[in-house]
């Protein structure tokens, strides 16, 4: 279950409405006892956390309650686990709070300030919290990029957060607004974060930053031509990174590539998807059963979301009997549903749900510390994962069990999925905004493989051919869709199905069986038709039939 919350406006009391620079809660905010009341997973309440954000003895500033009220949304988020659950009240409240200027421009500087660099899911809530705000105002917005060289303490944490703000709204505000953002000024602060020496932190959100503002078409040729002044381009280095130890510059490493092979292409660089060692990989990512914007590496076996969506992906490979398993390496420590999914398992990206978010699917999700089956979750006892993490996935078939483990730690035997699928499953994730892991379906030996009872892995037992091995960058992907959902002998009515029919008398041909038997007048020149013909070679006319007469 992704974090996908909808409400409407509520309002709330203000001190002072023209400034807004103090608030007060709405008596509907607080229980008997004084202390405010949110909502979270399940309709539980939070008193305690409320009665520390709000304050009624005495007016709070603008300034403070906004850094509480994110507080508290970076406290319950991981603890909301339903699907459609009320937002917390922290997100009501600041949604009304930003309905003006000038609360927007104090929730950004808020989330600059408050939100920690090693929060696991501190950039997701900043996007959640900004995303779920009105839109802001083009001076509003000018404003945030000026904090780039007036208004921000240089700490890593600051700077890492303005750096996911200004990805977000790169992403959120397009044309005009989002090239006015990308100043001299924004375009050079986010290259140099490219530098060596930087923290990798502030250096992978300012590359995200900069493939965000390059989806506007102006934006992105400003970057590339920025990018060539320099002896060499910092992205080539960075790329370097993709297998690092070190967690965080391997997201570094994935990210410089991706905008390398998409966005910044570099003449007589070749794809990676050229380079990629994919001889002893038989099982992939299914690339053409994928969310639209999941990031998958050339090699098929890592992916990453930036997107705000949750995104999903299933694997090549469909098993149906026997003991299954493969591993998962944890890149970061986020909120992903990892798990097993049959093709009856429906991706629904922009409304939260995920793999584990239908009867047909069961996920883990060790950031969160749940089992999700049935948009429904469950707790398990397992430690919450890290980066560097090894999540095993069993799924014995014949015994009806799935098996989670963490690091070679076991949970309890799960059978709920069972309930609606017997068979036709598929490895498969979920991811939330940031989060990246690595598969292995069994092309390099298991970490931790079960002890206790025997099992396959699908790289044994799997076969693809060269092409399907192909990890297409998405431009070329997109571009080979279009030519091939068109055929050039497709009807121009309907780009479904073979145009084989000529019109008579006037002779225009380029019409399907079905658009023509729809047909009274012919679409080009107006004419009447008379009757059509089934050509089957455009060039003989002794194949030609008259199949309908009007």
């Amino acid at each position: 279950m992704g974090v996908c919350l909808c409400k409407d406006k509520v309002e709330e009391g203000y001190l002072n409405e023209n400034s807004r620079d103090s608030y007060t809660a709405s008596g509907n905010d607080y229980g008997g006892d004084g202390t405010a009341h949110h909502h979270g997973g399940g309709g539980r309440t939070a008193g305690s956390h409320g009665g520390r954000c709000l304050r009624t003895d005495r007016k709070a500033s603008l300034s403070d309650t906004v850094d509480d009220l994110v507080k508290e949304t970076l406290e319950i988020i991981g603890s909301i686990v339903d699907n459609e659950p009320e937002p917390p009240n922290s997100m009501v409240m600041l949604h009304d709070i930003t309905d003006k200027p000038t609360g927007w421009i104090q929730l950004v500087k808020s989330l600059i300030r408050v939100v920690p660099l090693e929060h696991p899911m501190g950039p997701s809530v900043i996007t959640l919290l900004l995303d779920d705000s009105p839109l802001p105002t083009k001076d509003s917005v000018l404003e945030v990029a000026d904090m780039i060289t007036h208004s921000i303490r240089r700490t890593p944490k600051r700077e890492r957060n303005l750096c996911v703000i200004l990805g977000c709204l790169a992403e959120k505000l397009a044309g005009p607004s989002s090239i006015a953002v990308l100043s001299d000024v924004t375009l050079g602060y986010l290259l140099g974060n490219l530098d060596e020496g930087i923290n990798p932190d502030v250096m992978l959100f300012s590359l995200i930053a900069l493939e965000k503002f390059a989806q506007t078409s102006e934006n992105k040729a400003t970057i590339k031509r920025k990018l060539a002044l320099y002896p060499e381009n910092p992205l080539s280095r960075l790329e370097r990174h993709t297998d690092s130890k070190e967690f965080i510059l391997r997201q570094v490493g994935f990210c410089a590539r991706w905008c390398l092979d998409n966005y910044f292409l570099i003449d007589g660089r070749k794809y990676s998807y050229e380079v990629a060692d994919v001889d002893n990989v038989n099982v992939m990512l299914n690339t053409r059963d994928v969310s639209e914007y999941l990031k998958i590496s050339p090699d098929g076996l890592e992916a990453r979301c930036d997107a705000y969506s949750f995104e999903s992906v299933r694997c090549t490979f469909q098993v149906n009997t026997g003991c299954w398993y493969y591993e998962v390496l944890i890149i970061t420590p986020g909120v992903m549903q990892i798990g097993w999914a049959t093709k009856d398992s429906n991706f629904l990206s922009h409304e939260g749900y995920g793999i584990g978010d239908d009867a047909y699917s069961i996920s883990f999700d060790g950031c969160r510390k749940l089992i999700w089956h049935n948009a429904r979750s469950m707790s398990h006892d397992l430690h919450i994962w890290k980066g560097g993490s090894v999540l095993g996935c069993l799924l014995d078939l014949d015994a009806r069990e799935v098996i989670f483990s963490l690091d070679g730690v076991e949970g309890g035997v799960l059978k709920q999925v069972f309930g609606s699928a017997r068979d036709g499953f598929f490895a498969a994730a979920s991811f939330m905004s940031f989060q990246q892991c690595r598969f292995n379906f069994g092309s390099t030996p298991f970490v931790y493989p079960p002890k206790n009872r025997q099992f396959m892995s699908f790289n044994e037992h799997a076969q693809m051919n060269d092409q399907d091995k192909i990890v297409l960058p998405r431009h070329l992907f997109l571009e080979q869709l279009r030519k091939l959902s068109v055929r050039e002998d497709s009807c121009t009515l309907c780009f479904d199905m073979s145009a084989s029919i000529r019109i008579e008398p006037c002779k225009h041909r380029g019409f399907c069986t079905n658009c023509a038997a729809q047909l009274q007048f012919c679409p080009m020149c107006r004419a009447e038709i008379v009757s059509t013909v089934q050509e089957v070679d455009l060039d003989s006319p002794l194949s030609d039939e008259v199949i309908a007469t009007t």
